[in-house]
């Protein structure tokens, strides 16, 4: 696992040992920055179920302004902690360790919002629907947020008919697949619009 671009380029990063975490390929990652690019320069970026930090880190290697990664694994958040320190990022980052709903309920308080938010959640967990939930009532994400969810190709997300988001954009890949969320609203507007 490296990093693909930016300040960091070709620096590799360390992963979390054990199947705790399951790091997102450099293939997969580099598609899905191909995508993202044209927003990341100055973006503030969430990144949520961190595991070993891989894409926060390819965003603030890429012009994030800054990222706030959320694990609550002790091993990755260690690892989280090395890479940030081995691509000198730190200082555009925060790591908090502690699980998803109370991070989420932490930056709401503190009145944080960000133009990105990336989950990976434990694959089959079920953790998607009340992380979306949380995130849509709490205030970090904003109508214009792009929010990224990573699961597995067979995951059909069927509550999202009846959740704050709407699918804008799939991209599929072997055996998971990135979906790309805006709140209902503003998707609603965009394609009214576009």
């Amino acid at each position: 696992m490296r990093v693909i671009a930016g300040k960091a380029r070709r620096l590799i990063l360390k992963s979390t040992p054990g199947f705790d975490t399951r790091p997102t390929s450099d293939k997969i990652k580099e598609t899905l920055f191909n995508i993202l690019q044209p927003d990341i320069p100055g973006s503030s970026f969430l990144d949520l179920f961190s595991g070993s930090g891989g894409i926060g880190i390819e965003a603030l290697s890429r012009g994030a302004s800054y990222c706030v990664f959320v694990e609550n694994s002790q091993k990755a958040l260690k690892c989280i902690r090395d890479n940030l320190d081995h691509t000198h990022l730190a200082d555009n980052a925060v790591v908090l360790g502690k699980n998803v709903l109370s991070a989420i309920h932490e930056l709401a308080l503190r009145k944080c919002s960000f133009d990105i938010v990336y989950l990976d959640p434990p694959y089959k967990a079920g953790y998607e629907e009340e992380t979306l939930k949380a995130l849509a009532l709490s205030g970090v994400i904003r109508p214009d947020t792009q929010v990224i969810l990573e699961v597995d190709i067979n995951n059909r997300l069927e509550f999202l008919e009846h959740s704050d988001f709407q699918i804008i954009r799939e991209k599929l890949y072997k055996t998971n697949k990135h979906c790309f969320l805006m709140l209902k609203n503003k998707a609603v507007s965009e394609e009214v619009n576009g």
